[in-house]
């Protein structure tokens, strides 16, 4: 068997398309584990439960990791505390989830094989840098104490109705350009922002009214001055999505003639074992 080697001008080449690639991003050590296990198993926000399940053993491990001294949580800097806290919502959700499934119909309220279908999922208490917090109260936690309501969008809540879970750990490093994509990803989805020129109505995801103090106090001063008389969560809406929309539907918007009602929140599981849910 003969080997042909490159030559010195495509090896040059590949030296020069390897120097202009962009080099992988940071992740810290902490997150390293389950940043693979993310990449692994999740594609566009939906999960391979089923395959996670055999991930299991190590989403547990990373879940007990997160249980670090409250002193030495206080440490970190503000970014790698946020991170830290998003990752751990997310992974709790993965864990309590992939302990339940495939899950199993107990009320009539909600889908089938919906989170919601677990019980105490969001009341359960976990350990969580040096807290014992629920679910719900973890949320709290990031709203609270860091005041940037993006981070409502970072959550998953293991539906498809909710922020849509990243392929990739949150990262100090890299934190703002998260966040930024996630409110992006958010604010501009079919099922959370709808514009019906039919009916002149503007259709938006519950999510918004459930948190509806969070996102008025973060963005209602920051909405352009021509939507001035709307309510302050109108406000802080529009101005979280008016800039990521197509120049017709912004010039739409600007004529201020619309109404704005919430839809109803889609709580289906965001399985990717059964096949690609739209």
């Amino acid at each position: 068997m003969t080997l042909r080697l490159l030559s010195p001008a495509l090896l040059l080449l590949t030296a020069s398309l390897s120097a202009q690639l962009p080099p992988p991003p940071e992740v810290e050590p902490r997150h390293a584990a389950y940043d693979q296990l993310l990449d692994i198993n999740v594609r566009d926000g939906l999960v391979y439960y089923r395959a996670v399940q055999g991930s299991r053993a190590g989403l547990n491990r990373y879940v007990a990791s997160l249980d670090m001294p409250a002193a030495e949580f206080g440490k970190l800097s503000r970014d790698a505390q946020v991170a830290l806290l998003i990752n751990a919502y997310n992974a709790i959700v993965l864990q309590g989830v992939v302990q339940n499934y495939p899950i199993q119909a107990r009320v009539k309220t909600f889908p089938a094989k919906s989170i919601r279908q677990i019980p105490g999922i969001y009341e359960r208490k976990h350990r969580v840098a040096g807290r014992s917090v629920s679910l719900d109260e973890l949320e709290r936690w990031l709203i609270d104490e860091y005041k940037d309501p993006r981070v409502i969008f970072a959550l998953g809540r293991g539906a498809l109705g909710g922020g849509r879970l990243k392929s990739e750990a949150y990262t100090a490093s890299r934190l703002e350009s998260q966040l930024a994509d996630a409110t992006r990803e958010f604010v501009t989805r079919q099922g959370h922002f709808k514009i019906d020129r039919s009916t002149n109505t503007i259709v938006l995801s519950p999510l918004y009214s459930w948190r509806e103090k969070d996102f008025a106090a973060g963005f209602g001063d920051k909405a352009d001055d021509v939507f001035r008389q709307r309510s302050p969560l109108e406000r802080a809406i529009l101005a979280m999505t008016i800039g990521h929309l197509f120049r017709s539907e912004q010039a739409y918007l600007r004529q201020n003639t619309f109404k704005m009602e919430f839809g109803t929140f889609d709580w289906r599981l965001n399985d990717l074992t059964g096949g690609r849910v739209d």
